[in-house]
């Protein structure tokens, strides 16, 4: 996936786990540090792909936090609900199991 480019949506930065986002994070940090050194030594050819980096990497820490202060949900706590349920009904049937137990006793 290319950084700063329109692949890198906050609709898309949803469907990613945290360990692929502080993936990315890393990547973009390394293309600004690459950006930057070629700007220092006059080989940059296009300056507009350091702000759009710098803007990949500002989006890229939002998502981070807004998953750490809870505001947008991550991909395993959508999947964690369903599961949830599902442990309910496992419960519910583990305590009627010894009532019917005693019940044919």
């Amino acid at each position: 996936m290319a950084i700063g480019t329109k692949e890198l949506a906050t609709s898309e930065l949803d469907t990613y786990e945290d360990e692929r986002l502080v993936e990315e994070l890393r990547k973009a940090k390394e293309e600004l540090f690459n950006l930057r050194f070629q700007s220092a030594t006059g080989q940059l050819e296009s300056h507009g792909r350091i702000r759009a980096v710098k803007r990949d990497i500002a989006r890229l820490y939002t998502v981070i936090r807004e998953r750490e202060l809870g505001i947008r949900a991550t991909p395993a706590t959508i999947a964690a609900p369903a599961k949830a349920a599902k442990a309910k009904k496992t419960k519910k049937a583990d305590a009627e199991a010894p009532a019917a137990q005693e019940e044919a006793e």
